[in-house]
């Protein structure tokens, strides 16, 4: 995946950043689900 000169391209870089921001939301959405349930 990586070019010979060491650099990432943008759109592998782009992809990584997507699946963190996604992963990061949905574990605040699971806490916040857990939390609802916990204070009922």
């Amino acid at each position: 995946m990586r070019e010979p000169s060491g650099h990432v391209p943008l759109r592998s870089r782009l992809g990584w950043l997507l699946l963190i921001w996604g992963l990061s939301i949905a574990a605040l959405g699971a806490v916040a689900m857990l939390l609802r349930w916990w204070l009922r």
